[in-house]
């Protein structure tokens, strides 16, 4: 039995597949076989990214916004505004200013937004305006043309007669901002105002550009020209604008979420004067409070605290401002209603 069970054929092995054939610059070992790689396949965003890595800097006029936010604003006097919305997409409101240093005025104003929409807050046209009680008129009107090309138009009245009106088309490329404003045009003198912006994103944290001032009338003209640099870092930004008219540099800096800072130089050449300015926002949002506070180099000291009382449609804004040099002190209450 054993002699036979020796001689009878043993079991056939299975026969091996053969190794694919190795990456190009690769040298695989005899008896070792290269793992599949699977083909990945970008997304969408992604391509967009690779193609494009540079952002959209926004405007010209947005370089130093953020940094001016943080300053409280100043107000003298009681304030009374009562915000109405009409439907989605109108709003009015009324406001009534007293001053001890200024005439006592009411102002009305309205807003309407289109339905257009371009973003996920963002619709089109819009349309504000406000008239005081002497008949002077400011109105704006926003629109979105395209999906890169903006346009507004501005203008002011004082007691029925025209003061000031410009246009301005803004073109947003995907990393550049192009704008060109016209102010006063009037053909029949030969005047008016030509504005260009351009910013250009050098980096996705560097931006450069420049401003370009031109105004023309009867006997004068001249253009002025200033350049701006802006760098965005995580939670900081600063800016540096430099031009025949001065210097103006801020920085702007987000602690976290309540603490906001703020610096600002700015140097006239024509005033042959400097100043600085140092501002913070504190944010309290259990208590829905918000202060604001500042000081310069002027010795002027301001502060600001707005405290929304919810779950009423009702905010109360203090302001004070002392100026320790000229020994000027100016106080300010606010109510808003809606």
């Amino acid at each position: 039995m054993g002699s036979v069970l020796a001689a009878s054929s043993p079991k056939a092995t299975p026969p091996v597949a053969p190794a694919p054939p190795p990456s190009p610059g690769l040298t695989v070992p005899p008896g070792f076989t290269m793992p599949p790689v699977s083909t990945v396949v970008p997304s969408a965003e992604q391509k967009e990214e690779w193609e494009n890595p540079l952002p959209n800097p926004g405007g010209f006029d947005e370089c130093h916004r953020k940094c001016k936010e943080v300053f409280p604003m100043q107000m003298e006097g009681v304030r009374l505004t009562v915000n109405k919305g009409l439907s989605n997409y109108f709003q009015v409101n009324h406001t009534v200013l007293l001053s001890t240093n200024a005439d006592s005025s009411y102002r009305f104003g309205a807003t309407y937004v289109g339905t257009k929409q371009t973003g996920p807050a963002e619709f089109f046209p819009v349309m504000v305006g406000d008239m005081d009680n002497s008949g002077s008129l400011n109105a704006q009107i926003i629109h979105q043309i395209s999906s890169r090309i903006r346009s507004k138009v501005a203008f002011q009245t004082q007691q029925h007669k025209f003061m000031n009106w410009q246009g301005d088309a803004e073109f947003r490329g995907e990393d550049f901002t192009a704008t060109v404003t016209l102010g006063n045009p009037d053909l029949l003198v030969g005047s008016g105002i030509i504005i260009s912006h351009y910013l250009q994103s050098i980096t996705p944290s560097l931006a450069l550009g420049g401003e370009l001032v031109y105004h023309h009338r009867p006997g004068e003209e001249g253009a002025v020209m200033s350049l701006v640099s802006r760098y965005t870092g995580d939670n900081y930004i600063a800016t540096l604008t430099l031009g025949s008219s001065g210097a103006h540099a801020s920085y702007y800096h987000k602690a976290n979420e309540q603490l906001q800072v703020g610096v600002e130089f700015e140097a006239s050449t024509r005033m042959q004067e400097t100043s600085v300015s140092l501002g913070y926002q504190l944010d309290v949002p259990k208590a829905n409070l918000l202060f604001k506070g500042s000081v310069d180099s002027n010795w002027v000291v301001g502060a600001t605290i707005e405290k929304k009382l919810l779950p009423l449609p009702l905010s109360l804004v203090l302001c004070s401002f002392l100026n320790h040099r000229k020994n000027k002190f100016q106080c300010g209450f606010g109510i808003t209603i809606g």
